[in-house]
């Protein structure tokens, strides 16, 4: 049995309200698919099943498992790739130069997903930029699942993870095969410090950001919680480090603190600083 209307609309109040994800209303079958797991685990004849346990039961780890479910994960490696390609040609080399006496880089992955966005970063900086690993550089990845966390913590990628976005040569110099899986390095998964963190709630923890990747995330929730989103980024985001969004998101009629700066075909955001030149 599927998602009857009524039951999706109470599954989209569960995860707006716990994530702040908006659950589109033709995704029902979406539904159906992620759930599948859950009901077989769990033990339930069927959605409507699972979805009544949910509504007459205090939250716990069930409601967890579903919102986490329901939630999307969709990554790869080097995603994208102009972003990165920004990071290397201009971006770190700039930040290189203008902490050069204080010699330390902090850079977040928020929504971090399965790790391969943190993975790639830290790839990058081990590959263009030997000084690095002599500065404190701190790369925070974080996500609100446990889920995903423990497997980005892991580092353990299928063979279709693989083939997505990573060359040949830079997976047999930072992966180790297992049967049919592969490994990612110790040295470059101890270069990310994976926490759990919800974004809708308190970022206390966090240092402030040379660079954030906040790629993909908002184009998933409403305008107001987009809107308080770039204002916690603004606290977050040292005056002259960058943002870095999706490439279907941007800050325009949301927040007009931060500027749009082009680095050949990657976009990425600064904030308005009369103090801090633009790169061109």
């Amino acid at each position: 049995m599927g998602v009857s209307t009524t039951d999706f609309e109470y599954l989209r109040e569960l995860v707006h309200h716990h994530s702040a994800v908006v659950l589109f209303g033709d995704k029902t079958y979406l539904a159906e698919l992620h759930l599948q797991p859950i009901i077989e685990s769990a033990g339930f004849a069927s959605i409507p099943d699972l979805v009544t346990y949910l509504r007459t039961h205090p939250f716990n780890s069930l409601h967890v498992q579903t919102i986490e479910a329901l939630v999307t994960n969709e990554t790869s490696f080097f995603r994208d790739s102009h972003p990165f390609e920004a990071l290397k040609k201009y971006v770190l080399p700039e930040l290189i130069k203008q902490r050069e006496s204080e010699r330390s880089l902090n850079i977040w992955c928020a929504a971090c997903s399965n790790g391969q966005e943190p993975y790639s970063i830290a790839i990058l900086i081990n590959e263009h930029f030997p000084m690095l690993p002599n500065w404190p550089v701190k790369l925070i990845a974080t996500d609100f699942s446990s889920k995903v966390l423990a497997r980005a913590r892991e580092g353990h990628y299928n063979q279709l993870e693989m083939n997505r976005g990573l060359p040949i040569n830079i997976r047999d110099r930072y992966f180790q095969k297992l049967d049919t899986d592969w490994q990612i390095k110790e040295q470059i998964r101890q270069m990310v410090d994976f926490r759990q963190l919800n974004l809708l709630q308190s970022w206390s923890s966090l240092p402030q950001f040379d660079v954030i990747f906040l790629r993909n995330v908002l184009i998933y929730f409403d305008v107001v919680t987009k809107k308080a989103l770039l204002k916690k980024i603004k606290q977050q985001l040292k005056p002259d480090g960058y943002l870095f969004l999706g490439s279907g998101e941007t800050t325009i009629s949301l927040d007009e603190s931060f500027k749009r700066v082009l680095f050949d075909k990657a976009i990425c955001y600064r904030l308005h600083n009369p103090e801090v030149k633009i790169a061109d």
